[in-house]
């Protein structure tokens, strides 16, 4: 199962999404499904990124990547950060005016377009969050 980990910084999104389209590139998925993939598991870092380690606080994130024996690929993304579970966070009204809207909140909108199922666990003071992307869709 190919992993990476890396410093929990902006500077490392490039080194960390080379990594996970390396992997998806070499499963079968469409360009567009694989775009979608890469989308989501970019959102969820950034929210490691920015949220994970407050307060000057540094730690890193790890990156595992397989295949399930359907095919489907499992991405999880795994920090020591604060807890966060993205599912518990409602979907901003994408319909109110711009200006009523608080900022942020359209990364997990987008997360949930794409992943066909989200997991988030928190064990021995870590957050993992699991992504399943099915082959056959």
């Amino acid at each position: 199962m190919p992993k990476m980990k890396a410093p929990a910084k902006l500077e490392n999104m490039e080194k960390l999404q080379n990594f996970i389209a390396d992997f998806v590139g070499n499963q079968g998925f469409s360009d567009k499904r694989i775009m979608g993939i890469e989308l989501a598991c970019e959102e969820a870092l950034v929210n490691i990124f920015n949220y994970a380690y407050p307060d000057e606080k540094e730690g890193d994130v790890e990156i595992c990547c397989k295949v399930d024996q359907n095919g489907d690929i499992i991405i999880e993304l795994s920090d020591a950060g604060q807890p966060f579970n993205l599912m518990t966070i409602p979907d901003p009204d994408i319909n109110e005016d711009i200006d009523g809207r608080s900022v942020g909140g359209l990364g997990s909108v987008l997360i949930k377009k794409f992943v066909d199922e989200i997991d988030y666990r928190r064990h021995q003071n870590k957050n993992f969050l699991t992504f399943r992307f099915c082959k056959q869709n």
